[in-house]
């Protein structure tokens, strides 16, 4: 992995004035913390032009990687530490072939090269913090073996400290490392485990981001998306897909749109029951459609957007109306659709709700419970009140399930509409007689 893939504006210029500093090897060498060899080793790169930098790395590669780790294991000043970073990081820049010394490192010590790179994750100093992610990032991505939980753990913690913090350079940069990292299976399944990461990433697409970062936000969520266990739960759990609808509707560049349209189809390829009824709900057939129409630099696109556009439409034409009940229930979107408001449906299907342990009644009850969308509260309440009405003894579960309570709770929301559902709601509630034979 190159490390121009990880690139922030904020590491680049501090590090251009980092190489400038001086650092006090001298009085290292003199507390005893420096041998004089390490100390004519560092003397010789240390504020040195480029070239002359090369030169020493093309001849004595291993023995600058050990030095410049050795030296980050022992020595905690922060200027110090910014110094050995700036100078592993120019080792690595332009140089893949350098990774495998670093990586070989534990050869010498098992604590290198990754500990002291961890160690230093805690730092105040946010240039440290970051520059230290950014070689992580590197190293761990090229590592051949299997990656050790140790290693993972207090990284991804970092990482999601990152993703949801106010610092814009700590999330750019640890979405970028994600962006990399999630490319290896035990990463995803080890970032699936940490759930701030998910909901960092899509609190960052509600923030309306640039089209770089979206773009990188959204290749997280399809790496993600190519394990089946996730696929199965990221929008049960996060809602992911009306969010990157609306980030594909209003996308300018195409590779925005791609990176969305290939992680639909995956979501539909691995678990199409658990993702299919939420895409419909969320119009995802109409915006598919109109993106057939269009121009693509890129085929992938158009063979995406079609195979998306074929499994929509299957789905969508074998719908009953209480299927399509059903799908809004369990994508947590309620809105006035027709069914709603349709007694003929209502006589039909209400006692449906029971079936297989009053299933979908309990979605529609925890829905009221739960949600804090306005439009949400107010249809399911209209829904309680037409359970209610078309299903005799319909008062003995919804009270039982404290849907009672939580309508009468909303009769003094500060929303008008959601108040005057609730009241219709309550009304069915206290005007349908107890049937309990």
């Amino acid at each position: 992995m190159a490390l121009s893939l990880v690139s922030n504006t904020f590491l680049e210029e501090s590090s251009s004035k980092i190489r400038s500093k001086p650092v006090p090897w001298e009085g290292y060498q003199r507390a005893g913390l420096v041998t004089s060899e390490e100390l004519t080793l560092i003397k010789r790169v240390d504020r040195q032009p480029k070239a002359k930098i090369e030169s020493v790395l093309l001849s004595e590669g291993s023995t600058y990687t050990l030095l410049y780790l050795n030296l980050l294991k022992k020595l905690q000043r922060v200027d110090t530490m910014q110094c050995l970073l700036v100078l592993i990081a120019d080792a690595l820049a332009d140089h893949e072939e350098r990774i495998q010394l670093f990586i070989r490192a534990s050869e010498t010590d098992p604590d290198l090269p990754f500990l002291p790179l961890l160690r230093i994750l805690d730092t105040q100093d946010e240039f440290v913090q970051l520059k230290a992610t950014q070689i992580l990032t590197i190293l761990l991505s090229a590592q051949a073996t299997p990656l050790q939980s140790h290693l993972i753990s207090p990284f991804l913690t970092t990482l999601s400290s990152s993703v949801q913090g106010q610092s814009s350079n700590k999330r750019d940069v640890a979405v970028q490392c994600l962006e990399s990292l999630l490319s290896r299976p035990e990463f995803r399944q080890a970032v699936w485990e940490i759930p701030s990461v998910i909901s960092g990433f899509v609190d960052i697409l509600k923030q309306n981001p640039g089209p770089q970062m979206s773009y990188q936000v959204a290749f997280c969520l399809w790496l993600l998306s190519f394990e089946q266990n996730i696929s199965e739960q990221i929008n049960k759990q996060y809602d992911v897909i009306p969010k990157l609808i609306d980030v594909a509707q209003g996308a300018v560049k195409e590779k925005v749109i791609r990176v969305i349209v290939a992680t639909f189809r995956n979501l539909v390829v691995k678990a199409p029951t658990a993702n299919l009824p939420a895409m419909l709900v969320c119009q995802l057939l109409p915006f598919i459609k109109n993106l057939a129409t269009r121009k693509w630099s890129d085929e992938d696109i158009l063979e995406d957007v079609r195979f998306l556009k074929d499994e929509l439409n299957t789905r969508f034409q074998s719908l009953t109306t209480y299927d399509e009940y059903i799908s809004e229930l369990s994508s947590g979107h309620l809105s006035w659709t027709p069914v709603h408001e349709s007694e003929d449906f209502w006589k039909e299907n209400a006692t449906r709700l029971n079936d297989k342990n009053f299933e979908q009644l309990k979605i529609l009850v925890n829905l009221l419970k739960e949600s804090s969308d306005i439009t949400v509260l107010a249809v399911a309440a209209h829904d309680i009140g037409q359970y209610v009405k078309h299903y005799e003894r319909g008062k003995i579960p919804i009270t039982d399930l404290g849907g009672k309570a939580r309508v009468m709770e909303l009769m003094g929301h500060p929303n008008s509409d959601v108040r005057y559902r609730a009241l219709l709601s309550v009304q069915q509630l206290v005007s349908q007689p107890w049937v309990t034979a």
